[in-house]
C-alpha cells in the first residue's frame, strides 16, 4: 500500500531528492528501510560498477565486442529494481541497465555469458552483447531498436490487467528512446487504458551525441506525462532513495488500479554512449568530472556512514567479495566455451524445413 503522508508531487520544477551531498537524510517522512536493506542497496551499486569496469577491460582485451557503459546510473537502477517484486513483475529492460537486471536477480554468471557470447548465455550467443533476459524472471529481452519495447511492455500490462492479476510492467529506457514515436504510441495506450506499467527515463543528457535540447521543445520529460493522463515525476536519479521511493509509490499505484506512471531520472553516465563511441568530440571534460563529484556512490555511502552502517573496513571487504564474484562468473562463462554454430538453426521451427537441414549438413561438412 502507498504510504500516508509520503504521497510526491508530480510535474516538480526541480528533482526531487531525498539525501543531500553531504550525505543527510532531506526527507519528510520516516525512513522505513531497514540497516540490511539500505546496506544491500549500496552492494547492488557496487557490483553494478565493478561488472561495468570489468567488461570494459573485456572489450579491450578481445573478449568481447561491445559495451554500453553505465556507471554513472546505478542509483536509478537499483532503485528501480527494489521497488518491484522480481520474479513476480515484469521488467522490460534497456541495453545500460546492468545494475537493473543484476538486482533484479539475472544471475550473474548469464549477464556475463552474454555479453562474452558463450555456450553459458541463455540466449545461446544469438543476441550482440548487453542484451539480457530471463523467461523465468520476466525479464523482457533487450531490443537494440531504440524505443520499439516499449509498446510489447504496454501489451504486456493490458494483458495482466484483463487477466486481472496484481502485476505490474517496469519499462525503463534513456532519454534518446523519447524521440521514437513507439514511445509516444506506448505511452498514448497506456494513459488510455489505465495500464499498470510504470516508465522510467534514464535521462542522461544525450542520446549517443545527442544532447537533449536539441530532442526535445520541452522543459523536461517528465512533464510530457501530463499528456497522456498519467502523473510525471522529476527524480535526482543519482539519488539511490529518491529513485526507490518514487518508483515504490508508482509501482503500488499501477498496481492498486490507479494508472501507469512517468518517472524521468536525471543521471550521467561517465563512459562513453558504448565502446565504439568517443565521447570526448560532443563533451566537454569539465561537464564529466563536474557529475564525477556528484558519484552516486559516493553520496550513498556517505548517507550510510553518517548512520554508522559502512565503514573504510567494509568498503574493501565488499570490494573483494564483489571482485572474487565478478572473477569467477567470467571463469565460469569462459569455460563453457563458444557456441556451436549449428545452435543457430534451432528454436525457431517446430519441425526443421527441409531448406535449413539442408544448409545445416552444408555447414557441418
Amino acid at each position: 500500500m502507498i504510504l500516508q503522508g509520503q504521497a510526491f508531487e508530480p510535474f516538480t520544477q526541480e528533482p526531487i531528492r531525498l539525501i543531500g551531498d553531504g550525505g543527510e537524510w532531506l526527507g519528510r517522512f520516516d525512513l522505513d528501510l531497514e540497516p540490511a536493506q539500505l546496506r544491500g542497496f549500496y552492494l547492488d551499486m557496487l557490483l553494478g560498477r565493478l561488472v561495468d569496469e570489468r567488461m570494459s577491460r573485456l572489450q579491450r582485451q578481445g573478449k568481447t565486442s561491445f559495451v554500453a557503459p553505465s556507471a554513472g546510473h546505478e542509483a536509478a537502477q537499483v532503485g528501480l529494481a527494489h521497488a518491484v517484486r522480481p520474479g513476480h513483475d515484469w521488467l522490460y529492460p534497456y541495453y545500460r541497465d546492468v545494475s537493473l537486471v543484476l538486482a533484479f536477480g539475472v544471475p550473474l554468471v548469464e549477464f556475463v555469458a552474454q555479453v562474452m557470447g558463450t555456450r553459458a548465455d541463455p540466449a545461446k550467443a544469438r543476441q550482440m552483447p548487453y542484451h539480457p533476459g530471463s523467461g523465468e524472471l520476466n525479464v523482457f529481452t533487450v531490443a537494440s531498436p531504440i524505443g520499439s519495447h516499449v509498446p510489447p511492455a504496454v501489451g504486456t500490462a493490458l494483458a495482466m490487467k484483463l487477466a486481472g492479476r496484481s502485476q505490474v510492467v517496469l519499462c525503463s529506457f534513456g532519454d534518446g528512446a523519447t524521440s521514437e514515436g513507439d514511445w509516444h504510441a506506448g505511452l498514448n495506450l497506456a494513459g488510455a487504458q489505465g495500464a499498470p506499467i510504470v516508465f522510467a527515463c534514464e535521462n542522461n543528457g544525450y542520446a549517443i551525441s545527442v544532447d537533449l535540447k536539441k530532442q526535445t521543445g520541452s522543459d523536461n520529460i517528465a512533464v510530457k506525462a501530463h499528456a497522456y493522463g498519467m502523473p510525471g515525476y522529476l527524480v535526482d536519479g543519482m539519488d539511490v532513495l529518491a529513485s526507490y521511493y518514487v518508483a515504490r509509490e508508482a509501482v503500488e499505484r499501477a498496481r492498486e488500479g490507479v494508472g501507469p506512471a512517468l518517472i524521468e531520472l536525471v543521471v550521467y553516465r561517465y563512459g562513453g554512449h558504448s565502446s565504439a563511441d568517443d565521447d570526448a568530440r560532443y563533451r566537454p571534460r569539465q561537464e564529466v568530472e563536474a557529475w564525477k563529484r556528484r558519484d552516486p556512490l559516493t553520496r550513498f555511502r556517505r548517507f550510510l556512514e553518517r548512520r554508522g552502517l559502512w565503514d573504510e573496513d567494509e568498503e574493501q571487504r565488499a570490494r573483494a567479495e564483489v571482485e572474487a564474484r565478478i572473477e569467477a562468473a567470467v571463469n565460469e562463462a569462459e569455460a563453457a566455451g563458444p557456441p556451436p554454430v549449428e545452435w543457430m538453426f534451432e528454436d525457431v521451427y517446430a519441425e526443421m524445413p527441409e531448406r535449413l537441414a539442408k544448409q545445416r549438413r552444408e555447414l557441418e561438412a
